[in-house]
């Protein structure tokens, strides 16, 4: 695990979706954070630098999940994706999603607030 990361990622394979503008393409989350998610590169993925909608259902539900995000790195096979916008329900489902595979409470609340604070001095809302 990369020593610099600062988010607790767990995993989680689902069956996803990727927007941008009228390009979609259906991939596969292979983990995620409260800041993001490692997802595989979708066939005949072709990345213009705009946001990227990831969109996702939970397991054995019908609770959808949405986030706005913007490409970190795309390599092997994979695209990072850093989330630059999650609206309340889905950062209350992915924070729930995120302590029950924790364990940890406290860890949990010490990354909420990371992220609170690094959303706040860069402007944007999440």
């Amino acid at each position: 695990m990369d020593n610099r990361r600062q988010f607790s990622r767990i995993l989680f394979a689902a069956s996803a979706s990727l927007q941008q503008g009228k390009q979609q393409w259906h991939t596969t989350i292979i983990d995620l954070s409260l800041n993001g998610a490692l997802v595989t590169a979708p066939e005949n993925f072709v990345h213009a630098d705009t946001p990227l909608q990831l969109s996702f259902t939970l397991p054995d539900s019908d609770i959808a999940l949405q986030m706005t995000t913007k490409l970190i790195h795309h390599k092997q096979g994979q695209l990072g994706l850093k989330c630059n916008f999650i609206d309340l329900d889905s950062i209350s489902h992915l924070r729930r999603i995120i302590e029950l595979n924790l364990g940890d409470a406290s860890l949990l609340n010490r990354e909420l607030a990371l992220l609170i604070a690094d959303h706040d001095s860069t402007g944007t809302k999440g």
